[in-house]
């Protein structure tokens, strides 16, 4: 019965079948390769460089020695011999992986102990880790509203904002950038469900800050929640290193969510939440990034925890990082190099034609310096850009030699 079962459909039926699928491949395939060719025709062709060794300004990118102005290593932790002592401590003492979600086994006294440091040093009751900081945006806000609430979103936000906005259910509205009388006006039309603002704390193609102040105002007055994404601005920002919060002096209880990520001024990996003991515990339950993913391993908690220790007891790294900044911009005022009014590391350059900016970098490239070159959709159309990123471990030798290259750029 078996064997007449197999064998009803005939050979060439079965063969028609497989081919047709073959066929319906075939076709996906070069629609999918047609795309790419477009891509490539107009200079959006994405591709990866291949580094050897570690994150630090002198590097060697495709087998060629390179100055790197794209890192986002704002304080130079990332190869820290004290963080890297603190890994190599955490995996003999943890292992390399974690072994399970945070809700399973993989919540490790490593990682507690990094939550309670963060929520310490925030000045937040508590504190959450995600696995990187896209996961914790969309964590948080499909946690926090859903159909029948409305999200506002600075229209500069960082994807993963914008998509977390997207994906919640909740309508979403773009205000103009940094403009918080036009977020006014959309949240005095909102007509029911709950109202949640997004922004970045600093925006990470165009390094400005957020004006917190009037959106805490905003948000006061039309009984929104607020939320600030402040991946680029914490460890870097503020006396101590607490972010664009301290940068103002914004209170805590006016940001009642909180976001940041480990993988830039810090170094390691990850991202947190931090908030209200009722707002960590919600997440624990709703966020779907939190409750069904591995936990990052133990090892990089320590190391995190060891960065976080630098960052509270040397302060000249960030005093370090501001003097290359003013340093950066002075010599580039003095050769007539326009930049953007940026006071962060983030110091773009506007060329605008994307297959200019493309050239540029690998111009500058070829001169050994590693620039890379930012276009749509990551930007807006006809604002390519080289996102020039500064770091405390930058020399002024490496700046000087980067500023001389940008004058003898030719655009």
């Amino acid at each position: 019965m078996c064997l007449q079962k197999r064998n009803s459909f005939s050979a060439p039926q079965r063969l028609c079948g497989e081919n047709n699928l073959f066929i319906t491949s075939i076709v996906n395939l070069k629609n999918l390769s047609n795309e790419l060719d477009q891509r490539k025709a107009q200079h959006l062709y994405r591709f990866r460089r291949i580094s050897d060794g570690p994150q630090q300004p002198e590097m060697i990118i495709d087998g060629k020695a390179v100055i790197s102005f794209c890192s986002n290593d704002y304080l130079g932790l990332a190869n820290h011999p004290d963080v890297k002592t603190a890994f190599i401590d955490g995996i003999q003492q943890y292992g390399t992986g974690s072994g399970a979600a945070h809700l399973i086994n993989g919540h490790s006294r490593a990682h507690h102990a990094l939550e309670e440091e963060l929520a310490e040093f925030t000045g937040y009751p508590r504190t959450l880790l995600f696995s990187t900081g896209y996961m914790a945006n969309l964590g948080v806000v499909q946690s926090l509203v859903g159909k029948g609430d409305s999200v506002f979103e600075d229209r500069l936000n960082h994807a993963s904002l914008l998509d977390a906005g997207l994906l919640s259910g909740a309508r979403l509205m773009r205000f103009l950038h940094n403009e918080t009388d036009n977020l006014a006006a959309k949240l005095a039309r909102r007509k029911q469900g709950e109202s949640l603002v997004l922004s970045d704390g600093v925006f990470s193609m165009d390094g400005d800050i957020a004006d917190l102040p009037a959106l805490v105002r905003v948000c006061n007055d039309h009984d929104a929640w607020l939320m600030i994404d402040d991946a680029h601005g914490f460890g870097v920002l503020g006396e101590n290193g607490r972010g664009t919060m301290e940068h103002y002096g914004v209170s805590r209880k006016d940001i009642p969510v909180y976001m940041a990520t480990l993988g830039k001024a810090l170094g390691t990996a990850g991202a947190f939440i931090a908030g209200s003991n009722e707002l960590i515990d919600t997440l624990i339950q709703r966020a779907r990034t939190y409750i069904y993913t591995t936990s990052s391993p133990p090892a990089v908690a320590e190391a995190t925890r060891a960065s976080l220790s630098i960052i509270k007891s040397q302060p000249e790294l960030r005093a370090r990082l501001q003097s290359n900044i003013q340093y950066f911009r002075r010599c580039c005022e003095q050769l007539g190099i326009c930049l953007t009014d940026s006071r962060t590391a983030i110091q773009p350059i506007i060329i605008g034609d994307t297959q200019t900016t493309v050239a540029a970098s690998e111009q500058l490239l070829a001169q050994g310096i590693h620039i890379t070159a930012i276009r749509p959709p990551t930007v807006p159309e006809g604002t390519a850009r080289l996102r020039i990123t500064l770091s405390a471990a930058h020399k002024l030798a490496h700046i000087d030699k980067l500023v001389t290259a940008l004058h003898m750029l030719k655009y």
